[in-house]
Formats: C-alpha cells, structure tokens, sequence
C-alpha cells in the first residue's frame, strides 16, 4: 500500500515547470530569458515559451505565445486614452479573459514540455500588484508547479542602498505571490554577486558597507531593514548568472529543482486544504439552505390556498 503511494506521489511530481520571470527595467530580463531558451535547446530540452510584455518591440527569442498577437497595445493607450503604464495594465487585463484559450495549449504541450517559460513586462509593480497578474500567477500555479525568478542587475546593486532596496523589492513579491522564489543576480561576467551573498549572510559586514558610505539619515534605516530580512535570507534560494556568457546556467537550475521540490512540499498541500476547506464551506451552505427549504415546507404543509 505504501509502495503504490509513493509511485502515485512521484508520477504526480513528473510535470513540466512554470518559471515567471520578473525583474526591473534594464536588469536583463529578457535576455536571460534568451539565455535559459538557448541553454534548453542546447540540452534538447526546448521550452514553450510565452510573453507577456505587450510593450517589447522586438523579442530575442521565438515566442510559442505572444500577447502582442492578441491585444494591440499603442491602440489600447490610443483608444482608452492611456499613458505607457495603463495601456500595459489594461493590455493584460484583456489578455487575461482569454486565460482559458492559453491554459488549454499549454496543457496539450504539458506531456511534451519541461519547462514553460513566462516573460513579464519591466514595470514590475504592473505584473505582480495587479488583479490580472495574480489571475494568470494563480492559474499557472494551480495548474503546475510555478516558480517566480527574480532577476536583479547586479552592477547596479553594489551599493548598500540600491541593494537594500532591491531585497525589499524581492521580499514584497516573494509575499505577495507565496510561490517558490529564486533571486538571480544577473550581469555575473560584468560584476561577481560574491559581495551580495556575503551581505546575506553577514550582518556585519553589511554594516562596514554602510560605514563607508557617506552618513545619511537612511543608514540607520537600512541596518534596521537588514535586521527585519535576515529571516527573508535565511530561506532564499539564490544564484549568479550571466545573460551574455551562459555563466550559472547550471546553477540556476540547480535552484529551480530546490523550488520545484519546495511546491510539492508545502504549496501544493496548502493549496489542496484551500481547496478542501472552500468545497466543505460551500456544502456546508448547501445544507444549510436546504434545511431552511424544508423548514419553510413543513410550515406552509397543510394549510389551505385561496382559489
């Protein structure tokens, strides 16, 4: 009995993997998405990969699925009078009610397919604050496994300051997706990220970081928020990449194995409970409404109808 459990439990973990990424402007998103397509055709592994930048005006990959195929995003800014950032949120809101028409082409490659790629736009705040970026985050993860990857510029994160705020940003999505997380730190060919991993692991020596910055009011904030994230750190998966060289391929799928298994071990359960907890909830309302049906029966039961 055992045994045919534990087969049931690995073949239901044999699936393809969702991997979001998201990122700021200029961190080099798009490209590492090239890159980790490169790396999976390489290995004979190619990717079904999907964008829903509605913006981008030229991709460095082939996307299997494209919304700028399905919502023109100039004529959404022109047409509801919009500027850049509300023709994208808009241009998302309209890609998602056709949800359904993507989900059934990714589970016809689902057999086939190991890993399903999603490129966001680089207004971040537009994919995972909106109502349609958790629709289609929520969808993808009650679906398949789905991990969320960060990618952060890593030249530009060498100050104290712009990294601090860089971990806050990662910390916010990280809480607000409640998906597997892994923090890229992109441009490794450019600078090393050796200094970021010691910043995580080394309280104090983020403190002589900020010792040797000019003395702000912020200072004594970020020692505070580094205090607040340790807990943040102590979970995170994280890897250095290059978009350019292939550096850290292997690494990063390393760190997406972790995420994956971290899915099954605590989303998916939790997921099941909500799921369980919202079928008991509306039985639970069904029974009540038909007790107060046969209530109201038993009282009108006898009584005479005026012809």
């Amino acid at each position: 009995m055992d045994g045919a459990q534990t087969d049931t439990t690995a073949e239901k973990r044999d699936g393809p993997v969702n991997i979001i990424m998201i990122g700021m402007a200029g961190s080099g998103k798009t490209t590492l998405m090239q890159r980790i397509n490169a790396h999976l055709h390489e290995r004979k592994k190619a990717p079904y990969v999907v964008n829903l930048d509605p913006a981008v005006s030229k991709l460095p990959f082939q996307a299997n699925i494209d919304i700028r195929d399905t919502v023109n995003y100039k004529q959404v800014m022109s047409e509801y009078n919009l500027g850049p950032n509300g023709g994208i949120l808009t241009s998302l809101n309209l890609f998602t009610t056709k949800l359904d028409q993507v989900m059934n082409l990714i589970d016809k490659r689902a057999s086939t397919t190991e890993y399903f790629l999603y490129d966001t736009p680089g207004q971040i705040e537009i994919f995972t604050w909106s109502a349609s970026g958790a629709i289609i985050t929520n969808t993808l993860a009650s679906s398949y496994p789905t991990v969320v990857v960060y990618v952060v510029d890593t030249p530009r994160t060498a100050s104290p300051s712009t990294f601090m705020s860089n971990m806050m940003y990662a910390c916010s999505i990280l809480y607000k997706t409640q998906l597997p997380f892994v923090l890229a730190f992109n441009k490794t060919d450019v600078v090393s990220h050796g200094f970021a991993l010691e910043w995580m692991s080394d309280f104090e020596a983020f403190q002589r970081a900020l010792q040797r910055q000019e003395e702000s009011f912020m200072n004594s904030l970020m020692q505070s928020m580094s205090l607040v994230l340790d807990e943040f750190y102590a979970h995170l998966r994280v890897c250095g990449v290059s978009a350019m060289t292939g550096q850290g391929m292997d690494e990063f799928f390393d760190k997406i194995g972790e995420a994956v298994t971290k899915y099954y071990d605590e989303f998916r359960p939790n997921l099941e409970r909500q799921v369980e907890k919202k079928r008991l909830a509306e039985q639970e309302q069904k029974e009540e409404h038909l007790k107060r049906l046969m209530k109201d029966l038993a009282v009108s039961e006898g009584k005479e109808v005026d012809l």
